[in-house]
């Protein structure tokens, strides 16, 4: 587990693909530190496993799923990407939950200087995972912990401070690249509860269940809710 908070930006030294499958090697010298093969390393937001390592820099594969889910099938050598180290149990949590397993990607549409902040607008390729998204809640962009600022019908808005700028990949991102997006787990498990055995193959409800996808006073009183 993660926390989303960027530890350090690494820098791609060689991605091998093989089909749909990868083989990253990754320039890096603060979560090499003490690294040990079979380490869980987050890169942009994707949980990694270490299977090499050297003197800084670290080795991992990427499995198909992966590939079709994140951006990291588009990583080239000398790119920035996003790194974090598993959570220490004894550590701050000064993010959100983070799995580092990826919903799935957004396009980067707008980037906006607003005050003392960048707002960036985002629009997802899966225009399902909005019922994930809301004003105020959590999401992570290629690793890193956000606050939604607004939600639309394709997409959403952050708001990113200096300092996450400064100390992230994102302060070379331009509109019309690609970044990785994980929902808040939390909104996913409720989501998948109150629908479970009672919707389509994806585990939404129907329309007659709950108001097309949004819950009713009449769906809340019919599974036991009030």
């Amino acid at each position: 587990m993660f926390t989303g908070l960027i530890e350090e930006v690494g820098t791609m030294r060689q991605a091998s693909k093989r089909g749909e499958a990868m083989v990253l090697t990754i320039e890096a010298s603060v979560v090499t530190d003490g690294v040990a093969l079979g380490d869980s390393i987050s890169v942009n937001g994707v949980c990694l496993t270490v299977t090499e390592y050297a003197k800084g820099s670290f080795t991992a594969d990427v499995m198909p799923e992966t590939y079709r889910k994140s951006n990291l099938d588009r990583l080239r050598p000398g790119q920035a990407v996003n790194l974090e180290r598993a959570m220490l149990a004894g550590g701050r949590f000064g993010g959100h939950i983070v799995q580092g397993h990826v919903d799935g990607t957004g396009v980067i549409t707008g980037r906006e200087p607003y005050a003392n902040a960048v707002v960036f607008t985002i629009r997802l390729a899966d225009s399902d995972l909005l019922r994930y998204i809301i004003p105020k809640g959590s999401v992570t962009i290629d690793g890193i912990s956000l606050t939604v600022i607004d939600a639309g019908k394709d997409g959403f808005s952050v708001s990113i401070i200096p300092h996450t700028l400064k100390e992230t990949a994102l302060l070379g991102k331009k509109p019309g690249e690609t970044i990785n997006i994980e929902c808040d787990v939390i909104g996913k498990y409720v989501d998948h509860l109150l629908h479970f055995g009672k919707g389509d193959s994806h585990g939404a409800a129907s329309p007659a269940k709950s108001g097309n996808g949004k819950l009713t006073a009449a769906f809340l009183s019919e599974n036991g809710f009030i």
